[in-house]
């Protein structure tokens, strides 16, 4: 599943609005002759804070992922002599 992350504009007004993005989640089917084609499965809008601090929180995620990973390769390893 791929992303498309765009600024999303917002009307002005005399109130600061924070930046605002939206995030469409994009999946790959296969139309009536075959071919592929990327289709929105969903939409996101968020503020741009809010999504930086969710990406950041999955990169600590999947890098504690990465770290479990090489010790279990390492067991493995082992094992394997």
């Amino acid at each position: 599943m791929t992303k498309v992350i765009s600024e999303k504009s917002v009307e002005v007004s005399s109130v600061e609005q924070p930046k605002m993005v939206e995030i469409k989640m994009m999946r790959t089917m296969k139309d009536a002759s075959g071919k592929d084609v990327e289709v929105v499965d969903f939409v996101d809008v968020k503020s741009v804070d809010e999504a930086i601090s969710q990406a950041e929180e999955r990169k600590a995620s999947l890098e504690a992922q990465v770290v479990e990973l090489d010790a279990e390769l390492v067991d493995l390893k082992a094992i394997k002599g």
